[in-house]
């Protein structure tokens, strides 16, 4: 699979992830889905992927801790964050850090698919 086809996503939600799952895969991306930011960093799988998303509250690595760690470990992966419970001030930082999009939940999936194919589009340009 080619870098520009694997999501990577992470909620510690079940329910949301497997949605975020089967909605990427349904429109045609491989998706690794992760319930923490631990795993995606044990799984090795970050230096493959197109696009992470991440949810903002993760228990132990926040998605913007991980996405902060991303920015420093090298170059960086495009991240979307997600979050129930974010602030005016939580959105600023992960966009400020990078994000190319948040959405708070709940979110309209076709704008999330819009980013993610955004990632894929510059990829190729």
């Amino acid at each position: 699979m080619s870098r520009n086809q694997l999501i990577c996503v992470v909620d510690d939600d079940p329910s949301m992830l497997r949605m975020l799952t089967r909605t990427m895969s349904a429109s045609g991306f491989e998706v690794a889905p992760f319930s923490s930011a631990e795993d995606l960093l044990s799984s090795g799988r970050i230096s493959e992927s197109a696009c992470l998303i991440l949810d903002v509250d993760l228990p132990g690595i926040s998605g913007l801790e991980l996405q902060e760690k991303l920015n420093l470990d090298g170059p960086p992966v495009p991240v979307i964050l997600i979050s129930g419970q974010a602030t005016g001030a939580t959105r600023q930082r992960a966009l400020r850090d990078g994000a190319i999009a948040f959405f708070n939940k709940p979110f309209n999936i076709d704008n999330l698919l819009a980013a993610v194919r955004s990632v894929q589009f510059l990829a190729l340009v």
